[in-house]
């Protein structure tokens, strides 16, 4: 199906169809037994109060709910939902008891957890049937899988990093809010009872099912096709062939940047000293926002005085600047890059009688910026030499990193440590999870009994291989090759486990995920797979294979990016 005929320029398909978003169901109050308490005193709530104090009661065991931003950014979302009686009582935080609300969830969770056999495959089948009915649509003739059909259920905004609307209320989303896409020959969805689409389009131009507008940071959300869907694959390997294309002109392009270090014209140095972050660190380029509406969040061409420091020697190394600012999703972004010369003498020139608040490239901005980009290669973005520079480390370092000799354990690890060096350039971050301790303590009981069952079996084979010697009988022969295989597959597992037990060490806080997801080229991973006899779901798990099929079927060993 990848090479079925292409359809004109911007036209995606001529026939969609499909039943609409799935939406969240409805608040079920809480029992008569379970209450809020307010000063000490239980306090009945009115349905709506009551929906939102559970979301707070719910995570009431995790980090966020310490954090004052959250807890204010909740409660003054909260009040604005309450009746004024109810805001005349309840006018602190601090004053409220949700903990046996609290205990209600968590006891729930238990029931849910314990259910019998039956009752679990029943509640799976229950799933199953929702997944048939709102979970395909037919686009062109084909029956393809729609990405996520439900809509997000309420709750409380939780953002990456310190996100400043943390704690706020994501409200409901209802029909009314939902903008419905499909074709006008097909059957439009029904709206649940009582309720009516804000929009029915048929617009062939744009993927999306339906979309509408969060609460919060005001954005569009969308139903789409499951990566796996012909669509998304022709989409996602149009891609990496515009990375590719990257490759045969990134040498010119670094030449002139190069050039513009000296350039006349100060908007064209500080381009081109932009473009050399984005190249050499896989910066993002930083959107323009309007004043207070996010996070305080940058990238490359919003980067401010505060956020550099720059030392002429540090560590041994010269031309040295240490960045330290929050990027997307306000995950800190902190570095010391010993840079070019020139560079460095630019970015002096650049902060010279400025203040820390203000812009370091203040000739620059996004547009000007990817307007060069668009000039210097058709469809070249910031993007596009993330995705560049991300595949093209993976496969320098899976070329340096692997042994032939080694096992399919030994090639895994280099093949993690390859998609490390990718995730710490992309500035992938995760904190450690709470389970890495108990974890790390499992698994090293397991290497401990294995050490053990190792050695008894070497003893073993000692005492075999005397006796052996003593009577030279085939049946002691039998046994001490026996012992050997015994050994050799205990030694085996021994090291496999030792090799877990790094890799999760050096894994702790970096995020492989995204960057193996959306800016590796799958079919360098796959060719390295097919070359090293690694099997394809040692990398890729099978929603993964899914979204990557297109990869599979046209990749063999020889493949470079």
């Amino acid at each position: 199906r990848w090479e079925e005929e292409k359809k004109e320029d911007k036209v995606k398909w001529t026939q969609l169809e499909h039943r609409g978003p799935y939406f969240a169901p409805l608040y079920e109050p809480l029992p008569e037994d379970v209450h809020f308490y307010y000063e000490g005193k239980a306090l009945k709530l009115s349905l709506a109060t009551e929906e939102i104090a559970t979301f707070y009661a719910k995570m009431l065991d995790h980090e966020y709910t310490t954090k004052e931003i959250f807890q204010n950014n909740f409660f003054n979302d909260w009040r604005k939902e309450m009746t004024s009686k109810e805001q005349e009582v309840i006018k602190e935080l601090d004053k409220c008891d949700f903990r046996e609300i609290h205990k209600y969830f968590v006891d729930k969770n238990e029931a849910r957890k314990a259910l019998s056999k039956e009752e679990k495959q029943k509640l799976k089948e229950e799933a199953e049937k929702i997944q048939e009915e709102y979970g395909y649509c037919i686009l062109d003739g084909h029956r393809e899988k729609i990405g996520n059909f439900k809509t997000e259920p309420p709750g409380l905004f939780r953002g990456r990093g310190n996100h400043p609307k943390m704690g706020m209320l994501k409200k409901r989303i209802m029909p009314e809010d939902v903008v419905i896409n499909c074709s006008k020959d097909s059957k439009i969805p029904e709206p649940p009872e009582g309720h009516r689409w804000k929009e029915i389009r048929f617009d062939n131009t744009v993927t999306w099912l339906a979309s509408w507008t969060e609460n919060i940071q005001n954005t569009l959300k969308y139903i789409m096709l499951n990566p796996s869907s012909k669509l998304k694959g022709e989409k996602d390997w149009q891609k990496y062939e515009v990375a590719r294309r990257l490759k045969d002109v990134v040498h010119k392009i670094r030449a002139g940047y190069r050039a513009d270090w000296k350039s006349k014209e100060m908007m064209k140095r500080q381009r081109a000293v932009a473009l050399y972050f984005i190249d050499k660190l896989a910066l993002r380029a930083g959107n323009e926002k309007e004043e207070g509406e996010t996070a305080d969040t940058v990238g490359c061409c919003s980067l401010r005085v505060e956020h550099l420091k720059l030392h002429p020697t540090l560590d041994g190394q010269e031309h040295v600047v240490e960045f330290d600012f929050l990027g997307k999703d306000s995950i800190r972004y902190y570095n010391k890059v010993s840079v070019e010369k020139l560079v460095f003498k630019n970015l002096q020139l650049f902060m010279k009688n400025k203040d820390p608040g203000d812009d370091l490239f203040d000739r620059l901005n996004t547009g000007i910026l990817n307007r060069h980009l668009q000039r210097l290669m058709d469809g070249l973005t910031a993007k596009v030499f993330r995705t560049y520079n991300a595949s093209i480390t993976l496969q320098e370092q899976l070329k340096a990193l692997t042994k032939s000799e080694d096992n399919v354990a030994g090639k895994l690890l280099s093949y993690n440590r390859a998609n490390r060096a990718v995730a710490i350039l992309c500035n992938h971050q995760r904190s450690t999870p709470k389970t890495f301790a108990k974890s790390m303590q499992i698994l090293q009981a397991k290497i401990d009994a294995k050490k053990k069952q190792v050695e008894e079996a070497q003893e073993k084979l000692k005492k075999a291989e005397e006796e052996l010697e003593d009577t030279k009988d085939a049946k002691a022969e039998g046994n001490v090759e026996k012992i050997k295989k015994l050994l050799k597959r205990l030694e085996e597992q021994l090291a496999k486990l030792n090799v877990q037990a790094t890799d999760k060490e050096e894994n702790k806080q970096i995020a492989l995920g995204t960057s193996k997801l959306n800016y590796l080229d799958p079919r360098i991973s796959i060719a390295w797979c097919k070359k090293f006899g690694v099997p394809i779901e040692k990398i890729y798990n099978k929603t993964q294979r899914e979204k990557f099929a297109w990869a599979i079927d046209m990749t063999d060993e020889d493949f470079e990016f």
